[in-house]
């Protein structure tokens, strides 16, 4: 003390984490009595002092998984670079190259960029090439052993590491440990204190959590208006073992699969209404921790899987997902019983409805065969009805108009159950969509109507959306463009919103399609373009039924001709490099004379979507609003993003304007 109490200097204090109470008393001590002194500690966990500024440590950085990297841009990553520097001291003369580089990558993403495990690894090329490291890191703890004789016993293998982690936790700390290993990727709140706190107080998870995070067991992350937490899969893994070695770990498992078994049906159960932007957001997040619960129903619980894999159709479907939709539901109904179940058929008419959004038609033909099978095995006229829709929706994808509207209407007919709207507003679509290619336009606007205003009065995005692209199709084959533009330019809105990669392309599409016959062929090219790179990522088409293709045809002959090849195919190529927003940008770039300065009717607004531009227009931020109408933020800015659509503005203060303006004219 006597020594530091003058001097101005900077005191390191290395591996506190293990003598973490005492350190804390010394630091404390000693900084009230030498003013000069700074103090630099390392630990696990923050010593919880006044004073303290806590500067966490994250992992390496990594490769970016779904992006190739070249042997040039790779060692910017920490983790590969410390890979390389490691292998070549091992292996005198190692150098990253383009046969190795895709392992040494996947090496640090498996290792999570932790620096210890990538030193092990590295060490390990004195007896194995990367390839071969990687492919036994299944089991890495046994792998990763043999570090340098100088460091401490707990740095010289990977297994004792993470022992020497767990040994310092509390036994709560330890028993949440193996618990939180159940989930895959991130996870929130309120799904760990359902799947892991059975036995303690909501207030108890929540202070095991924030444990774990102090000792760096867990991570924070920031996802938009929630916080969830991750865990490290060399952590996560050791949690895992420590719950099998317990015999905890599959009941754990079961509560993870019905947790999030309800998640799913509560988001399908709720999908048509206004809390479906709110839904997107969180099956996103929860993608690893969904598919992790299928995983686990394939082999032990085929029924359940199929009832989260059907819940969740809406979901791939509307994000254009259908590659993963079908794996999962392919995969699910193979080892299902076969048996007559509406799980069964639910399942079916999913995976068809997949199928043929990538224009696999023979495929879905055998999958609605079999459902249309098993509804001849029983009574149940719920089958019969999902029977019927699924052979509707093939005969309309197929071509066959007068099967697909006799199935189509029998179906709409049988879904009159509120528990059914989704189906019924599918159905109701498609039997529009039947009817106007069959040449029975007023039917099919009188369709397409209905499905507008009933999602439009419950705050749905996508549905509505898709509604507005047939009625553009509709009024633009009836000779009326200005009209089809504004309501295609307004499902175009909608679709970006809920970022709806397939409705924005139908919609660009059919925008397309009217720029060739307004002799507009440079626009009609760009558009093309556009339609056509968002509608490859997704693994369909710009044109997805038969009938959709001759305008398609129809509209490049027409821009080509006009144009040339040479420019004809510039402008594509223009079109092709624009992203879903800059695709958005570009199609609404204009508006037609008879909207210039036109106000938009408050009818366009539903209750409480006028409530809150009331709010808005007062100045409130959007938490504010929500404490003001006892919403959440998130269900606010929902709100906010389907007014902006629905009077074709691009800011609050838009809205704000527009409000004076209802007022003044009252």
């Amino acid at each position: 003390m006597e020594f530091l109490g003058s001097k101005r200097m900077l005191l390191v204090l290395d591996n506190c984490e293990q003598l973490v109470d005492a350190v804390a008393k010394l630091v404390e001590i000693l900084l009230r009595s030498c003013p000069e002194l700074r103090i630099l500690a390392t630990s696990r966990e923050a010593l919880a002092i006044g004073g303290e500024a806590v500067l966490r440590v994250p992992p390496l950085t990594v490769p970016e998984s779904d992006r190739p990297s070249s042997s040039r841009s790779m060692p910017r990553s920490d983790a590969v670079r410390l890979f390389v520097e490691r292998a070549a001291a091992a292996v005198p003369g190692f150098e990253l190259n383009d046969s190795n580089r895709a392992a040494v990558a996947e090496i640090c993403r498996k290792l999570d960029g932790l620096p210890l495990p990538i030193e092990l690894a590295a060490a390990r090329l004195r007896a194995m090439s990367p390839e071969q490291i990687l492919r036994r890191l299944t089991d890495r703890y046994e792998l990763l052993t043999g570090g340098t004789r100088s460091a401490p016993t707990r740095q010289q293998t990977l297994r004792l590491c993470i022992d020497w982690s767990y040994e310092l936790c509390t036994t709560p700390e330890q028993l949440a440990w193996e618990r939180l290993a159940i989930f895959a990727g991130s996870f929130e709140l309120d799904a760990a204190e359902e799947i892991c706190g059975f036995d303690l107080s909501p207030s108890g998870v929540v202070d095991v959590v924030t444990s774990l995070l102090d000792k760096s067991i867990l991570i924070r992350e920031e996802s938009g208006p929630v916080v969830r937490f991750r865990m490290l899969e060399t952590l996560r893994g050791f949690g895992a073992e420590k719950a099998q070695e317990s015999g905890r770990y599959r009941d754990l498992r079961v509560r993870h699969r019905d947790w999030y078994r309800r998640l799913a049906e509560d988001a399908n159960t709720q999908w048509i209404g206004d809390r479906q932007l709110e839904w997107f957001q969180r099956i996103e997040r929860e993608q690893p921790n969904l598919r992790e619960a299928m995983e686990f129903c394939a082999s032990e619980d085929p029924v359940i899987g199929l009832t989260i894999a059907s819940a969740l159709f809406q979901f791939w479907n509307s994000r254009s997902l259908f590659s993963e939709g079908r794996y999962w539901l392919d995969r699910i109904l193979d080892r299902h019983s076969g048996q007559p179940t509406i799980e069964r058929v639910e399942a079916l008419y999913a995976d068809s409805v997949l199928a043929e959004m990538q224009g696999d038609l023979s495929v879905a033909a055998r999958l609605v065969a079999q459902a249309l099978q098993l509804a001849e095995q029983t009574q149940d006229s719920t089958i019969d009805s999902l029977a019927a829709h699924a052979e509707g929706l093939c005969a309309l994808f197929s071509g066959d108009l007068p099967k697909a509207c006799s199935r189509l209407e029998a179906s709409v007919s049988a879904f009159v159950d509120p528990r059914d709207l989704s189906l019924r507003l599918e159905a109701l679509m498609s039997l529009g969509i039947a009817y106007e290619w069959r040449g029975d336009t007023d039917l099919a606007i009188s369709r397409f109507e209905e499905v507008h205003e009933i999602t439009r009065s419950r705050g749905e995005s996508v549905l509505q959306a898709y509604s507005l692209w047939a009625l553009g199709v509709a009024w633009w084959r009836r000779g009326e463009p200005r009209r089809a533009t504004e309501q295609l330019e307004r499902g175009l809105r909608l679709a970006q919103v809920a970022n709806d990669q397939v409705g924005a392309t139908t919609c660009l599409e059919t925008l397309a399609w009217i720029a060739a016959s307004d002799e507009e062929p440079r626009r009609a090219a760009v558009l093309m373009g556009a339609a056509e790179v968002l509608s490859r990522a997704v693994g369909s088409s710009s044109a997805y039924l038969p009938n959709l293709l001759d305008y398609h045809n129809d509209c490049e002959r027409r821009a080509r001709q006009a144009l040339g090849t040479k420019t004809f195919e510039a402008a594509r190529h223009e079109g092709n490099a624009l992203d879903l927003d800059a695709s958005v940008t570009f199609a609404l770039n204009r508006q037609s004379s008879d909207q210039a300065g036109k106000i938009p009717k408050p009818s366009l607004l539903t209750k409480r979507e006028h409530e809150v531009a009331e709010l808005v227009a007062r100045g409130l931020t959007n938490k504010a609003i929500a404490a003001e109408l006892g919403i959440s933020p998130r269900t606010v800015q929902g709100h906010v993003e389907h007014i902006l659509t629905k009077l074709g503005f691009a800011s609050r203060v838009q809205i704000a304007a527009w409000m004076v303006e209802q007022i003044n004219e009252i």
